[in-house]
Order: structure tokens, then sequence, then C-alpha cells
């Protein structure tokens, strides 16, 4: 028999709020948190607006000298993992005054997701470097960019000596990394799982690559509150952002030996792949219903039984159908009976940061019984005919909830959470 997974921490940092706290309350109010760009002068980009974290000081989660050595993304990351083991109870002080997990080393793992790794440091050393020569780079230029620093930097400071990889598959990233963690917990492999995922590349070559892709989002630059709008008719693209979102994960054994407080069931984890084309969803919806249909046989779960879905809901020309064709084939009548809303609209695109976010979002929503509006929904697409929850929270009992992503290259990740 499978272990039964459960959570017992959550943390997020996010452009709707640096807690869990101001993250429900910003999705409760329908909040957004896209504004003009402050990290780079735009001068000269058709696109200037984004979800930015605002006023994010790292060393309220992480020692000063320690936060100095990390990328932006590692920095969401790590202040996401404190609070949430501070909540699951995992925490303990050292000699040192440092912090190290109190459950065992040898049983805990990382797993995160993380699609584009140190943008930043990548565009600050290739001008250091093509505009004073190699010696003037970052020395730690290398550690700082790649994408297993921020899992390297948690298992080191915490002293997790279990497995410590990261999960790479774009949007999809922090989803497929919550899937990799529930296996190694059901496997008997770890007792305790980090998982969710992180991403920071609100920069001039992330904005620029994305804009010639003609994927983002330009029509509202002065009315950033309103430009990221899925299902939406009048929607013009997505709009890039920036998170992290971390869940401890645990074998119910584990948590109840324990004596923790659960917060919820993770019972299943569904994946597929398009096989289609390297940014376009498969049209049809094929892909990302499979993803669906797994998750929810993984979970013993019924299609009839899901009252929320949070959409992957990008706010794009192509995806936002396509995913409503994928919803249809996979949930048949039901889909028009629940409620399904895509809190992108009001945190942007996070990329690898959206699969944790998005997961917490469906489990705040099981836990304090409210559905996640889709702001800026105010002409629907005719062909985006399902409930999404436009504008304005609802509230409701939810026993079970599910959240989906899809990246570029045709991932499709779908996990599915359970009111414990």
């Amino acid at each position: 028999m499978k272990k039964k997974v459960v959570v017992t921490g959550m943390g997020a940092i996010s452009p709707i709020g640096t807690s869990v706290e101001e993250f429900t309350q910003s999705l409760k109010e329908g909040k957004s948190g896209i504004r003009r760009i402050s990290a780079f002068d735009t001068t000269g980009f058709d696109v200037t607006i984004a979800g930015e974290v605002k006023d994010f000081n790292p060393t309220l989660w992480i020692d000063k000298k320690y936060a100095r050595k990390m990328a932006r993304f590692t920095q969401f990351a790590v202040a996401a993992t404190v609070q949430a083991l501070n909540q699951a109870q995992l925490l303990e002080a050292t000699e040192d005054g440092g912090q190290r997990i109190s459950s065992d080393p040898d049983m805990t793992g990382v797993v995160l997701g993380n699609g584009i790794g140190g943008f930043e440091v990548v565009t600050e050393s290739f001008h250091k470097l093509f505009d004073n020569g190699p010696r003037r780079m970052q020395p730690l230029t290398i550690p700082l960019m790649i994408g297993n620093e921020a899992a390297g930097n948690i298992s080191i400071l915490f002293g997790m000596q279990g497995p410590a990889f990261t999960q790479v598959t774009a949007c999809s990233s922090g989803t497929d990394a919550l899937g990799q963690a529930l296996d190694l917990i059901r496997s008997g492999r770890c007792d305790v799982v980090v998982s969710g995922g992180s991403e920071a590349c609100v920069v001039p070559f992330a904005i620029g690559g994305f804009q010639m892709l003609k994927a983002l989002s330009s029509k509202r630059v002065n009315e950033p509150e309103k430009a990221s709008r899925p299902f939406d008719a009048d929607r013009d693209g997505f709009v890039l952002g920036e998170a992290a979102g971390i869940l401890v994960l645990e074998s119910e054994e584990h948590a109840k030996a324990r004596g923790v407080p659960i917060l919820a069931e993770f019972a299943g984890y569904g994946v597929s792949a398009d096989a289609y084309h390297i940014t376009s969803p498969d049209p049809s919806g094929e892909g990302g219903s499979k993803a669906i249909i797994r998750a929810l046989k993984d979970a013993g779960v019924k299609p009839a039984e899901v009252q929320y879905y949070n959409a992957h809901g990008t706010s794009t020309e192509i995806n936002d159908p396509t995913e409503t064709k994928m919803i249809k084939r996979a949930f048949g009548e039901h889909a028009y009976k629940m409620k399904i809303s895509s809190i992108k609209s009001m945190t942007g695109h996070c990329v690898a940061g959206s699969g944790g976010l998005e997961a917490i979002a469906a489990i705040l929503a099981i836990r304090e019984g409210f559905f996640p509006p889709t702001i800026n929904l105010d002409h629907p697409d005719p062909e985006c005919d399902l409930d999404y929850v436009p504008n304005t929270v609802q509230y409701g009992d939810i026993n079970i909830a599910a959240s989906g992503s899809l990246g570029f290259g045709g991932h499709n990740g779908v996990v599915v959470f359970k009111k414990y």
C-alpha cells in the first residue's frame, strides 16, 4: 500500500504577499500585484509591467552573510521554506545560533522546481564580461546562476541529507517537483520533503525574450492591474511574475507521531507530455486532460468529486481555450458544475514559482472554504464557457481541489488535495 502523504507547512513569497496570511487575504480581496517594473529601466521595451515581489527583505528569514551569496530566486525559496518549516514545527536551534531540521536528516529531502535559474546573475555577469573582461566577473557567478542552487542551499542551511534535486519542466516545474516529492514519501525513501517552486526572472533578458515571442501583454501598460485577464475575450498575453511557493510534505504516520496539525492530504499527481510543439499546447487539449485523469486516478477520486480546479490560466490567446477543452475532456459534464479560477490574474505568471504557489491556493481554498476569483474577467471568451469565478471571491465547502500547470515543451502536471 502507498503511504498517505500530508501537508504540514506552507510558505509564500509572492507579488500579493510575502507570507501565507498576506497571500490568503489578497486572494480573497481579488488584489492584483501587477505594477510597472521597478527592477530595471524599461526604456525601449514594449512591455513595462510585471508581477514583482515588493519590498522583499531576505534578512527577515536569512542571515545577511548567507543572503548575499544567493540569487534572488534562492532567497525567495529559502524565505518560503523558513515559513513552511516553522509552521510544520520542524526547526530547532543549533549551538551556533542557526537552525536545523528536527526530523531524521537522512530521511528528509528537498525537491524544488525552477525554470530559469539566477537570471539577474547571468545578466550582470555578461555585462561585466563583455565590458571589462573575465576578471571583473562575480566569483560566484556559476553557483549563483544554476537552477539547483535553491535546493542545495536549503539542504545545507537546514542539514537535510536525503535527496536534494531540482525539477526543470518550464512552467510546470513547481507542480512536477511536488509530484516527485510525493513519490519519494510514498516509496519510503523519505519521511519529510520540502517541495514547491521558485522563480525570479523579472530582468531585461527575460522580458525582452518573452516580448520577442509575442507572449506578453502589452496593451495595458497604463493600467497594469488589468493586464492579466485569463479567459477574457480581451486578453493579449501573460504578465511575467516572480514568486516562491513551498510546502512541507510528510508521511501521515510521521506527522501524527509528531502530533502536529495536518493542513491537507496530498492525494494524487498526474503527468503527461503533449508531444506536439515546443511552446504551444496541443490545441485539442488531449495531452493536458491525460494529466488530470491520471492525477484523479492516482488520488482515488472521481471527476464529480472535485469542487475546485486551479487552472494554469495564463491569459494567452491559445492557452485559455485549450485549457478549457482540456478540463472538459477530463471532467465531462462535471466541468460545468465545479468552480475554476486562475490566480495568475492577480500574481502574473511566476513560471516555476506558479506550481507551488497555486498548490497553496488550492489548499487554502479547502481549509477556508473559498474559491479565489479570476479578476479582470469582464467579457468571457465564448470558447471559455466554464465557471471561472469572475472578479469576486465565492464561498462554499470544498473537500477536494486540484491544481494544474502546463509548461513550454508540452509538459503537463496536475496535483490533487483532499480535506484532512
